[in-house]
């Protein structure tokens, strides 16, 4: 599949899940980012790394939700945890994965937020 069509992919992703979680984006962008798979801001504003599209749709929904959360759960916290398997069920399978894969494209991706 063509990296664009990946990369649109991926936004409908990520809005079939602001969606699910109730969660408004003012502005969503997939970028170049050195250090971290995405960010985001109490603006409602996503930054998500131009590598996930690449990667499997497991991986997307793991970084998606992470960073949703944060919309209404500002740490990793028990609440943020707790979020995280209702979702997603074993999360931690998906964040070791970007946690190997970061560390194979050190320094890139030392970070999820």
């Amino acid at each position: 599949m063509a990296a664009d069509s990946k990369k649109t992919e991926f936004k409908q992703r990520v809005r079939y899940w602001a969606g699910k979680l109730d969660i408004t984006i003012v502005w969503l962008g997939v970028r170049p980012m050195r250090n971290k798979w995405a960010s985001c801001s109490t603006a409602g504003h996503l930054n998500f790394s131009d590598e996930l599209p690449g990667l499997k749709p497991e991986l997307w929904d793991y970084v998606i939700v992470h960073e949703l959360l944060h919309f209404s759960v500002p740490n990793h916290g028990k609440l943020w945890k707790s979020l995280m398997r209702a979702h997603l069920g074993e999360y931690e399978v998906q964040e070791g994965e970007l946690r190997r894969i970061a560390g194979n494209q050190a320094p890139q991706h030392t970070r999820f937020d």
